[in-house]
């Protein structure tokens, strides 16, 4: 038992009239003890022993000292830890270790700099929040195995103050791009913007340059443009550590999401299907209470939705535009990753719009390629279908083509085009099978892809090995998709009784044709010509001597 149980105890028993010498031996303590229980019910707290002493002890003067001079001292001239120890070994010979200075310090110094009055003591206010008016915004690093590969994605927040409601977004970057298009995505999912401010870290996308030491900033063009087409009144918290307690919501949020949802790590196949994985969790925590809040984070929301500005009817262009040239190899650079376009656009310069999950090619305003974003740097992005026009003229090049083989990784070529090919090479030779390849590729263009490759499969067991016979099977596929299957009896037959078939509506009509009740062709019509043509050569009998 513990020394307030035994104290209890003893007491008890007192009171019960046992004697000093009974308590003793019942509970084998000393009459000290039983003397001190009776006397009070709360045992005396143990005594501190003495700090033992300590080689440092006599030079923790010389210590103080130091730091108090340093007080006044040039902020680039004052002493560090390794030359206090320097200067206790050199100047007074003291026989101390290193981590011993280092502990002293550690602790001697705040308490130097507070009694000198030089630092404030650091205090924390209550805020409060009123409804529809504040929100805050913040970016988080997260891990995902994406396609099979752990990379590192940004998790966007925008938390209101008032109820907690945040929309989370999970991007490849924390870039511009991303910045607008979280907005624009937990805006239309909140349904307005708040009508006082929005708290922001200094980050690039709409910071410029920190002016001194003040909230002053020199912000971007285009998050200027940005917030005057929303209405946002943006709020800068401190520069670095110090200002994290300014936007301290939307720092724990993003914690709590981490460790909450994104743990253990997720495993996805692209960032839309992420994105949707996200969607459905916050929702999840619209039903949860913050602390001690009597109401859910949704029913704070039902309140502060109503008093939200609303939103601008026009849309806001929210991605980067570029306007690169294409190179002899038919790609553009883009922000330090290379896309393919057509290869008819070599030596062009085209308009590329960049956006945080995508980027769009456009050639005069018609678009010419669409590419997923990159998330590696110094990685390119090539589309076999850009490709085929040069491969035609020359097809010897396809086969190392590094297009063809980030196809294959994206299984749009597939095992029935590589036999496909295969026989073709091997019927019409290396370059004619391959152009017929080819041609079959150009295809694509205007047949969807699963219906190109069961052409292929349909080609290739008939051992048709050009691109008509391709299209013709890819078209006949595609046909006896769309078309309706006949009726099947769903009533179940006996175990005596034959099992119904299915059979497909155009066999079913080419077996079922109606009587053709029209009547034979005549050919009595021609010979009224004939009379017609021996009359005329009786008439001319010369003409038939001469």
């Amino acid at each position: 038992m513990s020394k307030v149980e035994l104290y209890a105890a003893i007491r008890r028993d007192h009171r019960d009239g046992l004697s000093i010498r009974a308590l003793e031996r019942k509970y084998c303590v000393t009459w000290r003890t039983v003397r001190k229980a009776v006397n009070s019910a709360w045992p005396e707290p143990r005594k501190k022993l003495p700090r033992r002493a300590t080689a440092l002890d006599p030079y923790k003067p010389v210590i103080d000292e130091i730091l108090r001079s340093d007080l006044d001292a040039p902020r680039k001239q004052r002493h560090t830890i390794t030359r206090i120890f320097h200067r206790l070994i050199e100047e007074h010979g003291a026989e101390v270790s290193y981590p011993m200075v280092r502990r002293y310090v550690a602790d001697r110094k705040p308490q130097i700099l507070a009694a000198s009055g030089k630092v404030p003591v650091e205090a924390f206010v209550p805020q409060t929040h009123q409804p529809g008016m504040e929100a805050e915004v913040d970016f988080g690093d997260v891990t995902v195995r994406l396609a099979g590969e752990l990379v590192t994605c940004y998790l966007f927040s925008f938390r209101l103050s008032y109820s907690g409601k945040a929309i989370h977004r999970v991007f490849a970057s924390c870039g511009q791009e991303a910045f607008f298009e979280g907005h624009v995505h937990a805006l239309r999912t909140l349904g307005g913007v708040p009508r006082s401010k929005v708290r922001y870290d200094n980050l690039k996308a709409a910071v410029a340059q920190v002016l001194g030491l003040n909230r002053a900033r020199v912000e971007t063009d285009r998050w200027i443009a940005f917030k005057s087409h929303f209405g946002i009144e943006s709020f800068y918290c401190r520069p670095g550590v110090e200002g994290a307690h300014e936007k301290g919501g939307v720092e724990g949020q993003i914690g709590y999401f981490r460790r909450n949802h994104f743990t253990p790590v997720p495993e996805v196949g692209s960032l839309a299907e992420l994105n949707e994985m996200v969607e459905q969790w916050d929702l999840h925590d619209g039903r949860r209470r913050i602390g001690s809040r009597p109401r859910t984070i949704d029913e704070y929301f039902a309140d502060e939705q109503a008093l939200l500005r609303p939103l601008p009817h026009e849309p806001f262009e929210t991605g980067r535009t570029f306007t690169p040239r294409v190179d002899r190899y038919g790609q553009i650079a883009v922000r330090t990753n290379r896309y393919s376009v057509p290869v008819r656009l070599i030596g062009k310069r085209v308009r590329v719009v960049l956006h945080a999950s995508h980027l769009v090619v456009y050639d005069q305003n018609v678009e010419v390629a669409r590419h997923e974003r990159l998330i590696a740097k110094g990685s390119c992005r090539l589309e076999l279908d850009h490709y085929l026009e040069a491969l035609v003229r020359k097809p010897g090049a396809f086969p190392g083509a590094t297009a063809l083989e980030q196809a294959r990784s994206a299984g749009k070529f597939t095992p029935v085009h590589d036999a496909w090919w295969a026989q073709a090479r091997k019927i019409h030779g290396e370059r004619e099978g391959t152009r017929a390849l080819i041609e079959v590729l150009l295809l694509g263009r205007h047949i969807p892809h699963e219906h190109l490759v069961a052409g292929l499969a349909a080609a290739l067991r008939s051992g048709a090995l050009t691109a008509d016979a391709v299209a013709l099977e890819a078209r006949k596929a595609a046909q006896t998709e769309n078309e309706p299957a006949a009726h099947v009896p769903t009533a179940r037959t006996s175990p005596g009784q034959p099992t119904a078939t299915v059979t497909f509506l155009h066999e079913w009509r080419l077996a079922h044709l109606p009587p053709d009740t029209r009547p034979l062709p005549s050919v009595a019509a021609y010979d009224q010509l004939l009379r017609r043509r021996r009359t005329s050569i009786g008439a001319h009998p010369q003409g038939e001597a001469q």
